[in-house]
């Protein structure tokens, strides 16, 4: 990173905090006008792309998250059973008894409604609405199909083909569009 301008290694300290090029060039003092299209081209700098990958590396290495700890977490999320939350009644069990697993972020969230009988001073508790909110589970499928290269989640295919079908293609839709 000894390389880059102090500009350049303020913008490849801000991209590693949310990885959005614009923002990083924003926050490492480029101006605004130009960010949208400042940001991305500083990514195609090869001293800041290695830079950032440097930075990436080193990060992984201090916080003991890499690819590995990714995709078991990843794993381990998919294959949670939520019949875990529950007691033998059917109950919904209290939040310190749930496996660590959906207590770090399997749960987008929890609504609890207290149910009353009768008003005013002599109403009854006579129970509790509890709906938990499970987060996207498919998602993380993508995103284990997307690591482990099974390929059902491609984005982008490419396709290479040899120049005389190419040209018979070429010619094919030119014939189409007369």
């Amino acid at each position: 990173m000894s390389d880059l301008t102090a500009k350049q290694r303020a913008f490849v300290r801000e991209y590693l905090i949310d990885l959005n090029a614009t923002k990083a060039a924003i926050r490492a003092g480029y101006s605004e006008k130009t960010a949208h299209s400042q940001g991305p081209r500083l990514l195609e700098n090869v001293g800041i792309a290695a830079s950032i990958e440097k930075a990436k590396a080193q990060r992984s290495e201090r916080t003991q998250i890499d690819a590995d700890w990714l995709l078991k977490r990843l794993a381990d999320e998919a294959v949670a059973d939520i019949a875990d939350l529950y007691d033998e009644n059917g109950g919904l069990k209290p939040v310190d008894q749930w496996p660590l697993i959906w207590r770090q972020g399997l749960v987008s969230g929890i609504e609890v409604e207290e149910l009353f009988d009768g008003r005013g001073e002599d109403r009854e508790h006579i129970g509790r609405v509890r709906k938990v909110k499970l987060s996207d589970r498919i998602k993380r499928l993508e995103l284990i199909g997307k690591h482990v290269d099974v390929q059902a989640f491609r984005e982008k295919v490419e396709i290479e083909i040899s120049e005389s079908v190419a040209a018979r293609l070429a010619r094919a839709k030119a014939r189409v569009s007369r």
